[in-house]
């Protein structure tokens, strides 16, 4: 196997996950292990070395496969969500697995250590965040993990969304973040898997992803509605009406809802790329 995406297959020549075996020639060749996200957010490079460029994040109680730790204190594993890969810091996944059964559908929430709102919040969660309910008073949901959280800031993972531009919204102003999807600064793709995901569709990581795998391309003449996703080379936003886009904007560096004509007016100036094409999701 040569022609591979590094981003989504787990497999160097050194090392390789087993189900790979067949495909990929390595050394050697690892089962892995499933590790939960323990921290808030957690950072994915593409090298063991913080110092680089962040590609993605792993969010609270979402699963690593890991084959890989060194002494060093990386993990080198794939995400359960969205099949990315990446070296990630060791101290923020535990082997203990809690089974999520909630999904953090505030921008941002706290956990505290006891049902007050007047005590010192524990730790604060981001939107899309996976959490293990085991019990509620109504205003405060207990969780398995540790500590207690609004009630209202989490949704059943059972109940599903059919608009994702409903929770795209909630990120209005949210500041631009390179590799980000959490409620404290996203980039454009993670601002459209976040959205996806909250409506329980499967949705990768990055926007050639996206813009490869999602939705039925429209024909040119088509009326634009609701949803719809438009991309350009690198880049992609939702559509909230016939003419308004809403995105996290490098430009803007917020996410911010404009008229689809002035943003594609300004990245055609800028970069000399028009949109490459509008798909629609069947949700």
């Amino acid at each position: 196997m040569t022609d591979f995406d590094a981003r989504t297959t787990l497999a160097r020549p050194d090392l390789a996950a087993s189900a790979l075996r067949d495909r990929f020639k390595a050394d050697h060749y690892e089962d892995g292990q499933t590790l939960q996200v323990v921290q808030s957010t957690l950072p994915l490079f593409s090298a063991p070395r913080a110092d680089g460029a962040m590609q993605s994040e792993a969010l609270f109680g979402e699963t690593i496969t890991v084959v890989e730790q060194s002494p060093e204190g990386w993990s080198w594993g794939q995400s359960d969500q969205d099949d990315y890969v990446g070296y990630l810091p060791s101290d923020g996944l535990s082997s203990a697995l809690s089974e999520p059964n909630h999904r953090v559908t505030s921008l941002r929430s706290f956990v505290y250590a006891e049902t007050s709102i007047k005590r010192v919040p524990l730790t604060s969660l981001s939107f899309g965040s996976l959490v293990s309910v085991t019990g509620s008073d109504g205003i405060f949901s207990r969780l398995k993990q540790g500590g207690f959280i609004i009630t209202q800031h989490l949704t059943p993972l059972d109940l599903i969304s059919h608009d994702p531009c409903a929770f795209a919204l909630l990120f209005l102003n949210t500041p631009y973040l390179w590799g980000g999807r959490s409620g404290f600064g996203l980039d454009c793709s993670g601002l459209v898997q976040l959205a996806l995901q909250a409506c329980g569709f499967p949705c990768p990581r990055d926007s050639d992803m996206q813009e490869r795998e999602l939705g039925e391309k429209l024909a040119d003449d088509t009326d634009l509605r609701r949803n719809d996703l438009i991309f350009w080379k690198g880049h992609v936003g939702l559509m909230l009406d016939e003419t308004t886009l809403l995105h996290a904007s490098g430009h803007h560096m917020l996410v911010v809802k404009e008229p689809l004509s002035e943003a594609r007016a300004r990245i055609l100036a800028k970069t000399g790329h028009d949109i490459t094409s509008c798909k629609r999701i069947a949700l």
